[in-house]
């Protein structure tokens, strides 16, 4: 095992002990409006992992009584994280049938999936590594192609298989998304054309940081999600929740483009969710 190896599986296990020292809420989804309030822009909640976790398990649930299957797009980068560590604990495994869960991820960097930058590590270091979903139920956007146009319709094409004459744009049940400084989602950058594609559901995107390359699920496919959960944390994403969330606010920023037409949850940090309550 490498060093680097050795020392994020002790981050991981730090992480997932801080976690768990405050026990998760049990918490039904019929109840989020008690603890939230509503916006324009959505429902605002105070993000607290094991109330996201005992959500997102409730949901697959409900989904799966009335559907085969559940389709959840997840999010990378490091906050949704903590979300992952307790979906792999075993009082997670035990709450949904995952067997019927298939997983997809909304953006990916263009590294191989045993880079440290991978989203799809991240989610199999934290969660599938201690899950019992079965390998044909997680899709990863892959990264092997040496031109990303075509990991981006070979991912498109994956998409297709399961979702089924879906048109013009699949339907996930739930999607998570997290938000950047400069108010990105999935890997839709402000002024990137990827952000103007209409017709295409994957595509390559740039972004202004390394890895520069990347692939993206649309606009319209994240605007077809029937259920959308941010999660957001951090000082360093004040600014971005202030043009948010003010009138009118400012398009420029791709997550003012997440249309309000279904279920859409903010669950921000304390201070985040100050400002954005403003």
């Amino acid at each position: 095992m490498q060093p680097e190896d050795t020392a994020q599986k002790e981050r991981l296990k730090q992480l997932l002990e801080k976690i768990l020292a405050n026990p998760p809420m049990k918490t039904s989804l019929r109840l989020f409006l008690l603890y939230g309030q509503e916006h324009a822009r959505g429902v605002l909640l105070e993000l607290d992992w094991g109330r996201v976790a005992d959500g997102l398990t409730e949901l697959c649930r409900n989904i799966l009584k009335v559907q085969p299957t559940c389709s959840l797009a997840l999010s990378g980068g490091k906050t949704p994280e903590a979300l992952y560590l307790l979906l792999g604990t075993r009082h997670y495994q035990r709450e949904v049938e995952w067997e019927r869960v298939h997983l997809f991820w909304g953006d990916e960097r263009y590294v191989p999936h045993d880079d440290p930058r991978s989203n799809y590590r991240m989610v199999r270091e934290a969660w599938l590594s201690k899950a019992n979903l079965p390998p044909e139920n997680i899709h990863p956007m892959p990264t092997h192609y040496p031109n990303p146009d075509d990991a981006a319709r070979a991912y498109e094409d994956e998409l297709r298989a399961y979702f089924g004459d879906a048109e013009p744009y699949p339907h996930f049940d739930l999607m998570l998304l997290g938000l950047g400084e400069d108010g990105h989602i999935a890997s839709l950058f402000p002024n990137d054309p990827a952000l103007e594609e209409t017709t295409r559901w994957v595509v390559p995107s740039r972004a202004p940081v390394e890895p520069h390359q990347r692939l993206t699920l649309t606009l319209p496919v994240i605007n077809h999600a029937y259920r959308i959960w941010f999660l957001v944390k951090g000082v360093s994403k004040r600014e971005a929740i202030e043009k948010l969330f003010r009138e009118p606010a400012d398009t420029s920023l791709p997550a003012a483009r997440v249309e309000y037409n279904g279920e859409r949850f903010w669950w921000l940090s304390p201070e985040l969710l100050a400002i954005a309550k403003q």
